[in-house]
């Protein structure tokens, strides 16, 4: 059911690959609430995804731009305030990348290149996107910028990575920028922090689907799916969110507050049985030996 939240609203989609993707969904959400925005994501991402059937689906411009380049970044601004014929009202940022994590470099073992480009793609573009859209005075008072995020920012999460720092420093460009822009131009920052979400990039990580069944259990309303990742954002896109900014909102079905669940708890004590019975099974064949 749609509402209308985001009816006259205009912005800037980053990040929609294909329809795994978290932007993809919030993308067709923003479509369905009334907004009318710009897709872009980098030339080659575009080359491998499908973002033009997205766009043909909202009706949205597609302007490709590397995130991590401020001359593209700044195109990319100019370009859609010339299509809409002035300011936007919000960006979502859905952008992150390691090469770490997909070669399974583990964390004691990073490559520092790779570590350098995990941070500015996942981090400083976000800065990047938020200085430029603030020079440029593109966004309309109230406007709203969103990133996505991952407890990982907060927690260690076994392979995560280099990625947990990209994370921290993207939250924390939230709260420094969001106190900036929000006092000279009432914009808001916040990022959402959403269950792990077998998107294209992360059911391509080792272990991942180990660890969605974990937060699963974990989870008291179980994981935020991507389609009810759009319909969150999409409110704090609107006009109904208007005094939240700087925070880092937990999306993950209690995840984020919880210690033990009683289902992931069931499990462990189910693991632990068979590691007994493992156990009797190899000390009865060194008795017969």
């Amino acid at each position: 059911m749609a509402y209308n939240l985001l009816k006259g609203k205009k912005g800037i989609i980053f990040g929609a690959l294909n329809d795994k993707s978290i932007a993809w969904k919030i993308a067709e959400k923003a479509h369905e609430e009334g907004a009318e925005f710009v897709l872009t994501n980098t030339p080659m991402a575009m080359r491998f995804g499908e973002i033009n059937e997205l766009a043909s689906k909202c009706n949205a411009t597609v302007i490709p731009a590397d995130a991590t380049s401020i001359e593209d970044i700044e195109a990319l601004f100019q370009k859609t305030m010339e299509i809409f014929g002035g300011k936007i009202d919000f960006i979502l940022h859905s952008i992150g990348m390691s090469m770490n994590v997909r070669k399974s470099l583990n964390y004691d073992e990073l490559n520092y290149d790779y570590f350098v480009k995990t941070l500015d793609i996942s981090a400083l573009s976000f800065h990047k996107v938020i200085q430029t859209a603030r020079r440029l005075d593109a966004i309309n008072e109230w406007g709203s910028i969103v990133a996505l995020s991952y407890v990982a920012a907060q927690r260690t999460l076994y392979r995560y990575n280099d990625m947990a720092d990209a994370k921290a420093v993207l939250e924390s460009i939230a709260r420094s920028f969001g106190y900036i822009y929000g006092k000279d131009k009432k914009v808001r920052i916040n990022t959402i922090s959403q269950s792990p979400t077998p998107t294209t990039a992360g059911s391509g990580v080792k272990g991942f689907d180990n660890l969605i069944d974990f937060t699963e259990r974990m989870s008291p309303l179980g994981n935020a799916t991507a389609d009810e990742c759009a319909d969150y954002c999409v409110t704090l896109f609107s006009d109904l969110t208007r005094k939240v900014t700087m925070q880092n909102l937990y999306h993950d079905g209690g995840f984020s507050s919880m210690g033990m669940s009683e289902r992931a708890m069931i499990q462990y004590n189910k693991s632990m049985e068979v590691d007994e019975l493992v156990k009797k099974i190899a000390e009865m064949g060194e008795e017969k030996l």
